[in-house]
């Protein structure tokens, strides 16, 4: 019986999260500078005739943007989560541990090369870059967190990492003399603007066979959380299992910063909110939990970003921060009173 209910809130919290990203993607779709009309927005969705510039600003800019936030914010999402199972640390996340900095470092670098010479950048080498920057700021975190007793210390250390490589990119982007480089500024503090369809067809693809991949790991990562030992005496290869969470959530983290830019706190703060809106922590249902969590997340924190003060635009990292880091807090303060 209570097996039961449990699977019924779990279906709840999925159906209710899925139903938000939907509404909250559509709402990005109708909501903006200039708010497309009801029947305008009815005619796009029953593919009939609609006026030529609502179409336009539909089909080339904001649904186009509202995808990326839907992908994107749903593997930031599941990243964090990731790290929090193989660090076994509530606040674990790509943008404290400084792999998004990495990240974002690499991507700044290659961009920098390239554009200097006047070519064209691909999706594929800004993913395989960032990918290269998660890869090497996560081994550094591995090497840190053999020297030190404490997560609370490896977490610092993860800060000091990304602080630095953050520092590194904006001194590079700065003294930068293309415009275009210039230009990476604005993406160095985090956005959505700017995608379009082969970016968002580009990342569709890497994200979804990702999350397929950690779906079917999902009994593995249920025995890992109870300890290694159990795990390795249910036949998991714990050693495996660690390179592929660590892979898996470089992947994750680095699509997202080649596309747009280091976001912060939602690898953090989407997780522990699923965990308690579902009431599990289960992987079986965490793993979609998360991602449709960071999906809805992001959707409704781009919507804020571009409404508040439209036609200004917020970066999309100061709104995250804004909702994010209360959760942040709340985390430490449960821990510290040891709930």
């Amino acid at each position: 019986m209570l097996e039961n209910r449990k699977t019924a809130r779990c279906s709840m919290a999925l159906t209710f999260l899925g139903v938000g990203s939907l509404m909250l993607l559509f709402c990005n779709i109708i909501f903006g500078s200039i708010s497309i009309p009801a029947r305008e927005f009815g005619s796009f969705l029953a593919g009939g005739r609609m006026d030529e510039t609502y179409r336009r600003i539909i089909m080339e800019i904001r649904f186009p943007r509202a995808a990326a936030a839907f992908w994107l914010g749903g593997a930031l999402a599941l990243s964090g989560y990731l790290l929090q199972t193989f660090f076994r640390n509530p606040i674990a996340g790509p943008f404290v541990l400084g792999i998004s900095s990495g990240s974002k470092l690499a991507v700044a670098l290659v961009m920098i090369f390239f554009l200097g010479k006047s070519i064209r950048v691909s999706s594929g080498a800004l993913i395989a870059a960032a990918f290269a920057g998660a890869l090497l700021s996560m081994g550094v975190v591995l090497l840190m967190s053999k020297k030190v007793d404490s997560m609370a210390l490896l977490v610092i250390s993860g800060v000091m990492i990304g602080y630095i490589c953050s520092a590194i990119t904006d001194f590079i982007v700065t003294f930068a003399d293309d415009a275009d480089i210039v230009n990476l500024h604005s993406w160095s503090q985090g956005s959505f603007s700017g995608m379009n369809w082969d970016h968002v067809a580009a990342m569709a693809a890497v994200l979804s066979v990702s999350v397929l991949i950690i779906f079917c790991l999902a009994k593995p990562i249920s025995a890992y959380e109870l300890g290694q030992s159990y795990a390795e005496n249910m036949g998991v290869n714990t050693v495996k299992l660690q390179i592929l969470l660590v892979i898996l959530s470089s992947i994750l983290s680095a699509c997202v910063v080649a596309f747009a830019g280091p976001i912060s706190f939602v690898g953090i703060a989407v997780p522990h909110l699923v965990k308690r809106l579902a009431d599990t922590s289960r992987p079986l249902w965490m793993i979609p939990a998360s991602f449709l969590g960071g999906s809805m997340f992001c959707l409704g924190c781009d919507l804020i970003a571009r409404i508040s003060f439209a036609p200004v635009e917020l970066g999309i990292s100061t709104v995250t921060a804004v909702f994010g880091a209360p959760v942040v807090l709340w985390i430490m303060a449960g821990r510290r009173m040891g709930t």
